[in-house]
């Protein structure tokens, strides 16, 4: 499957690793490691370096309880990043954004994806991702990010988050931004508790029923410290193996901190479906009073 992303064209029929780059003094990982421009831009090449297909950056942080950032605070953490990495690098440069005024400035720097957690809902959003020719991130969320964890329900979660992205799909659409520039992402951990986020990642063929590519951001979320007892800086097991069965399962794009580790463990994916891999319901288990037959 293809995505037209500004002046690339990129072929997803191989999972792509999008590497992560706050430039924010407070994301839930990596806040305030990133924000001087030269660390910024060394750790973009070094990701790129180890096998990112794609930068993502980042100006304001969406973790729950974050303070907001103005439009203008945004564009001067982002643009001079987007613009030295769209110029020293051959990737395509991600904007991490919601606001029309970050979406058009950012686009003018070089930027080729608008990676959207309200899926293009705020003011203006949507006409001005229209009006540039980058691929666009719609992402499910229910609520704010700053209240999204208070008290997350569904009825069900994998028909509502489809129905959500099939309806941004069409906004998209009547807004005049072509299907081809669409990657749809279901926001593990936004909005979201444990048992949905494991419906949704055990249920994405459901989701590629869309038609579109899906990009799946995992990495070192709270669901592996609700399901492991991990702290954030012991999280990259349980995100690789989210990222693992997220690739087998058809995800085309994984959004991640740890880039190295991440690219190998989409290698070891790809080869398994080359050679026929199928995943398999695990049986029941075997009866412990029956013995095989001699």
């Amino acid at each position: 499957m293809f995505l037209h992303c500004g002046r690339h064209q990129l072929d997803l029929t191989t999972p792509m690793v999008m590497g992560i780059l706050n430039v924010t003094p407070d994301s839930f990982s990596d806040g305030g490691h990133f924000t001087g421009f030269n660390a910024a831009i060394d750790h973009a090449m070094s990701m790129i370096e180890a096998g990112a297909g794609c930068i993502d950056v980042g100006g304001e942080s969406t973790r729950p309880g974050a303070a907001a950032v103005t439009a203008s605070e945004e564009i001067d953490r982002v643009v001079p990043v987007i613009e030295a990495l769209a110029t020293l690098s051959g990737v395509p440069i991600s904007l991490d954004t919601s606001k029309a005024e970050v979406i058009r400035a950012g686009a003018r720097a070089g930027a080729s994806m608008i990676n959207d957690v309200r899926a293009l809902r705020e003011p203006g959003a949507l006409e001005a991702a229209a009006a540039t020719q980058a691929a666009i991130c719609l992402m499910h969320m229910q609520g704010q990010p700053r209240t999204m964890q208070h008290d997350p329900r569904y009825d069900d979660v994998v028909r509502e988050v489809g129905e959500f992205l099939q309806a941004r799909i069409d906004a998209c659409e009547l807004a005049g931004i072509a299907r081809e520039r669409l990657i749809l992402d279901p926001g593990i951990g936004f909005g979201k508790r444990l048992e949905h986020n494991l419906q949704l990642l055990a249920s994405l063929p459901q989701l590629l029923e869309l038609g579109r590519p899906l990009l799946i951001g995992v990495s070192r979320k709270s669901m592996f410290g609700a399901l492991l007892g991990r702290a954030v800086d012991q999280r990259l097991a349980g995100g690789l193996a989210a990222a693992t069965a997220a690739t087998l399962a058809g995800a085309s794009m994984l959004r991640v901190h740890d880039v190295a580790a991440t690219v190998d463990a989409v290698k070891l994916a790809v080869a398994l479906q080359e050679r026929g891999y199928t995943m398999l319901q695990r049986g029941p288990a075997p009866d412990s009073t029956t013995r095989p037959a001699p």
